[in-house]
C-alpha cells in the first residue's frame, strides 16, 4: 500500500479497496513522544489485539539501516530518573544507555550571589538523578524497536483532514488513504496544525527570550555534573554529554542572542566564559549554534472524545527546569494507564471515560510542572536588589535544609509529582 514505510509491520487488514482503514488508536507523530506511545501500547496490541497506526510525515529509517552516527552538535534532553525507569518498562533503556551520560550533581547558582544549591545522588541512595541523551539517538532506539512491533506505520505521510464522527475521528491522509480512528492522539509537536483545525485553542505567554543551544568542550572531566546558572540577561545550562563535552542552553532576551550567533568560536567561548565563570573549566570548542525562541505554551483543551493531546502540543515549557519531555513522557504512560484500565472495564480506547480518567491523571503533574517551570523563570527574571538577596538566601538556605533538598531533588527526578 502506498505511504507505508519499509522496515515496520505494515498489516492491511480490514483495508477495504477504497483505502478506508479502521483503526483503534491513530497517533499523528512518530517523533520521540508519539514514538514512546507506540511502544507503550504494543503490549495491548499483543495481548488485547487492539489496532494502532502511527502517521510520520517524514521518512523513518528501516531496521536494517545505520541506525545513527554521531554528530558533535546533537541536541540531547535530560531523561529524569523516572523517565529512565519508564524506558527501562518499554524494554529500550538498555540502548538508550549506551549514549546516556548520568547526572550525578545538579550545580544551581546565581551570577553575582554567593548562594549556591548542591542536589547529589549519592545523597539519595540512587545511581544517577538523570541521564542526558542525544536526540537522535533516543529517536533512533525507539524507532529500532519499533520496527519489531506489530504497529502500522504511514510514512512518509500527512493528515489532510480530520473530521469528528460518530465513533472517534476520520483522518484523510496524503497518500489518498483514509484512517477511521476511535482514538486520535496528537502528538506532533502542534506544528501541524490539526489543533487549530480541530478549534482547540492554545494559550501563549511569550518570555521575550530565545534559547542558544549548541555543544562545547570543557578542559576538565565533568563527573557527571548538570550545571543551572542564572544571570541577568538569562540562564545558562550545561549538561554532561560523553567525553567532556557537555550541551549548552543560553538563555537571551530577544534580539540578544543574533550577536552571539555571529561571533567567531573563540569569541564566543571567551563570552560564555566571562558569563559563567571557571567552575566548569575552561570552554575550548564550540559546535554549531542554533536558536529558538521561549513561550509558555498550554492547550485549552487536551482530551474530547476520541481525542488526546500530548507533549509539545499540549505544552511547551521553558527549559530551564528541563521538565518538557519528561512531562510528556508521564503523560504517555498515564494515558496507556488509563486506556487498559479502561479495556478491562469494557470502555473503548477513546471513550469519554477513558479520556476523563487519563486527564484526571494528568491535571496535578502538569498544573505542578508548569507553575514550577514557569516560576523559577520569573523569579530570576526579576532585577531588584532585595529580590536578590532574597534569591541568594534560599539559595543558601535550601543547600543547608536536607529535607527540602530531598524534596526538590525527587521532583527533578520525576519520581515525586
Amino acid at each position: 500500500m502506498p505511504g507505508f514505510q519499509a522496515g515496520v509491520s505494515c498489516a492491511t487488514r480490514d483495508c477495504d479497496s477504497s483505502l478506508l482503514c479502521n483503526v483503534d488508536v491513530a497517533i499523528i507523530g512518530g517523533g520521540l513522544v508519539g514514538a514512546s506511545l507506540g511502544a507503550a501500547l504494543a503490549p495491548l496490541v499483543q495481548r488485547k489485539g487492539l489496532r494502532v497506526a502511527i502517521i510520520e510525515a517524514f521518512p523513518v529509517l528501516d531496521a536494517n539501516q545505520e541506525m545513527w552516527q554521531p554528530s558533535f552538535d546533537a541536541r540531547s534532553s535530560a531523561i529524569a530518573a523516572g523517565s529512565a525507569a519508564h524506558f527501562e518498562k518499554l524494554g529500550v533503556w538498555p540502548q538508550m544507555a549506551e549514549q546516556a551520560s548520568p547526572i550525578s550533581l545538579i550545580h544551581v547558582s546565581e551570577r553575582g550571589r554567593l548562594g549556591v544549591t548542591r542536589l547529589r545522588a549519592a545523597e539519595l541512595g540512587v545511581a544517577a538523578m538523570g541521564y542526558v541523551v542525544p536526540n537522535e539517538w533516543m529517536g533512533r532506539v525507539l524507532q529500532r524497536h519499533l520496527a519489531t512491533l506489530p504497529l502500522e506505520w504511514f510514512c512518509p505521510a500527512k493528515v489532510e483532514s480530520i473530521q469528528a464522527v460518530k465513533e472517534g475521528h476520520r483522518l484523510r491522509l496524503s497518500t489518498g488513504q483514509t484512517l477511521q480512528a476511535g482514538l486520535t492522539v496528537l502528538a506532533d509537536g502542534g506544528r501541524s496544525g490539526m489543533k487549530e483545525a480541530l478549534g482547540i485553542a492554545s494559550d501563549t505567554e511569550s518570555y521575550d527570550q530565545v534559547a542558544l543551544i549548541t555543544n562545547v568542550t570543557v578542559s576538565r572531566p565533568h563527573r557527571g555534573t548538570a550545571y543551572e546558572r542564572f544571570a541577568a540577561e538569562g540562564p545558562i545550562a550545561l549538561l554532561p554529554l560523553q567525553g567532556q563535552c557537555m550541551g549548552l542552553v543560553w538563555t537571551h532576551s530577544q534580539g540578544a542572542e543574533q550577536r552571539r550567533m555571529e561571533l567567531s568560536d573563540q569569541d564566543f567561548l571567551a563570552e560564555l566564559q566571562h558569563a559563567f565563570g571557571e567552575r566548569a573549566g575552561a570552554f575550548l570548542k564550540v559546535g554549531t549554534r542554533h536558536t529558538y525562541p521561549l513561550s509558555l505554551v498550554t492547550a485549552r483543551e487536551t482530551v474530547r472524545p476520541g481525542l488526546a493531546v500530548l507533549g509539545n502540543a499540549a505544552h511547551a515549557l521553558h527549559p530551564v527546569a528541563g521538565q518538557g519531555f519528561n512531562l510528556a513522557l508521564r503523560g504517555v504512560m498515564d494515558l496507556v494507564e488509563a486506556i487498559e484500565n479502561g479495556m478491562a472495564n469494557g470502555q473503548a480506547p477513546g471513550s469519554a471515560a477513558t479520556l476523563t480518567d487519563f486527564d484526571a491523571r494528568r491535571e496535578s503533574d502538569r498544573r505542578n510542572v508548569i507553575r514550577f517551570s514557569d516560576g523559577l523563570i520569573r523569579l530570576f527574571d526579576i532585577d531588584q536588589p532585595l529580590i536578590s538577596h532574597v534569591r541568594a538566601a534560599g539559595l543558601i538556605g535550601l543547600n543547608l535544609a536536607d529535607p527540602l533538598r530531598r524534596t526538590l531533588a525527587r521532583r527533578a527526578m520525576g519520581v515525586e509529582r
